[in-house]
């Protein structure tokens, strides 16, 4: 990329009133040069089965292209319509608590053929409508997915098979593995295989979680195929990775193998939010952005980070301008705010955007104005900036849902205690503390390692008390 990606996701479909030419004339005096448009709205693009209606998209893509302000298109697959639910309520996922209800986002199961069957649709409606587009530089696949506990009949078939090809059919091989004889529930036909979800084996357990985040690798590579299919030689794929949430983005996301899933996008892309004033720290903001690097060993873009909410989330003077900064210094090609405008209604109305809900400027949207001037001036110097380090920290899901299983200080009581991800942040903020800048590999990091131009030292647990750190 040529210049530093500077936006926000824009919804023109949940303004109060009409303001599309205001809020470009805004985003031009700020700097803002991107914008993310689409997701979450299956239900305007297809208000009933079979009847698209993408005159939003087109409107929104019009006055960007008019204004030469880029646009990502999402994919609009990560909250599913009423009609969907009311004719095919099998799409929901069965969970450990059971069959959901329809009212969230993110509550379907991502391997069911109904949802799959719609979701591509819908894709490729949207496609025809949007990859053709000048302004249009990019596709985000579907929205910080997971496999959102989906666990029934079609996932338990899933896994026996999966179980079935990885011991070869050997089913001694299995129960020896995995230590099923403890209790009786040693498996003695793959047809009395029974519900994982009851078990309390951690070994089989463990697996089928392993199982479960390879469904998320092999959707956003369902996904990716599609969309490959229509975007131009110079658009890109990229999805919004989160991490473990603690009330903020603090580790090692337990619900997808980030490393595994990152082979499907052609550029990286991670959804960050901060702790705020006081409980900002630069190990907050520098942790994510080398995760994801790492991910393609590449820039990345940052989709998604907090302009501004109530409460606890209102940043100080100078704060969006310094997590900005610290970014591009992880190695970002953009940062891009949730979101432009403040909701109105419905769940989100006290996450607030660069505009409050008045919609007029303040001192979070004057900072954006700063950042954005000097990032025009800067991208053909911070555009594209690499990092090598000498140092690594190896992450591994199966690891972290291993001390979920069995925790560092398990008791017959239950398990609440020190978790992998306060492991990983251990070691991490102490290189920070002392200025050791360092990547985060998984599985992959082998052969990652042979494509850097000098090599990494591997930092493990167990070198947490070494004098470098």
């Amino acid at each position: 990329m040529r210049e530093l990606l500077y936006g926000a996701a824009y919804y023109d479909e949940y303004m109060p009133y009409e303001r599309l030419a205001k809020d470009v004339a805004m985003m031009k005096k700020a700097g803002i040069n991107t914008v993310r448009i689409a997701e979450s709205t299956w239900s305007t693009c297809e208000p009933q089965e079979g009847v698209f209606d993408f005159s939003h998209v087109i409107r929104v893509m019009d006055a960007m292209e008019e204004a030469e302000i880029n646009v990502i298109i999402g994919t609009p697959t990560y909250a599913v319509p009423t009609w969907m639910v009311k004719a095919y309520p099998g799409v929901l996922a069965e969970t450990v608590k059971g069959r959901g209800i329809y009212g969230a986002r993110q509550i379907m199961d991502i391997t069911h053929p109904v949802y799959r069957y719609y979701a591509e649709r819908v894709i490729r409606k949207l496609m025809e409508v949007s990859a053709h587009r000048k302004c249009v530089i990019g596709f985000q696949l579907d929205n910080e997915t997971k496999y959102y506990g989906t666990a029934g009949k079609n996932v338990q078939l899933g896994f026996v098979k999966y179980l079935r090809e990885k011991f070869h059919n050997d089913l001694d091989a299995m129960n020896h593995e995995f230590g099923l004889d403890y209790w009786s529930n040693r498996i003695n036909a793959w047809e009395d295989f029974p519900d994982v979800r009851g078990t309390i084996n951690g070994s089989l357990g463990a697996e089928f979680e392993k199982y479960q985040r390879s469904l998320v690798e092999e959707f956003l590579g369902w996904q990716a195929a599609i969309v490959s299919e229509y975007k131009r030689d110079d658009q890109f794929i990229t999805h919004n990775l989160d991490f473990e949430w603690r009330g903020y983005s603090y580790g090692v996301q337990p619900d997808v193998n980030h490393f595994k899933c990152a082979k499907h996008l052609t550029i990286a892309g991670t959804d960050i939010y901060h702790p705020t004033q006081d409980h900002l720290s630069g190990a907050e903001i520098a942790f994510g952005g080398d995760l994801i690097r790492c991910l393609k060993n590449d820039n990345y873009l940052v989709l998604e980070t907090e302009a501004q909410g109530y409460p606890g989330w209102t940043p100080y003077d100078g704060q969006l301008r310094l997590q900005a900064y610290s970014h591009l210094a992880s190695g970002a090609l953009g940062v891009m705010y949730w979101h432009w405008h403040s909701i109105h209604n419905s769940f989100e109305t006290y996450w607030k955007g660069l505009l409050s809900h008045d919609m007029e400027e303040n001192a979070v949207y004057r900072e954006t104005c700063i950042i954005g001037s000097e990032f025009k001036k800067l991208s053909p110097v911070l555009s594209g900036f690499k990092k090598d380090n000498k140092v690594a920290i190896m992450v591994n899901n199966e690891a972290l849902t291993a001390l979920k299983w069995f925790g560092i200080e398990a008791s017959a009581a239950g398990d609440n205690g020190i978790g992998y991800n306060d492991v990983v942040r251990w070691i991490y903020d102490a290189l920070y503390k002392v200025n050791i800048e360092c990547d985060i590999y998984g599985k992959r990091a082998k052969t990652l390692r042979n494509t850097r131009q000098s090599s990494f030292r591997p930092c493990t647990p167990q070198m947490k008390k070494s004098s470098h750190v």
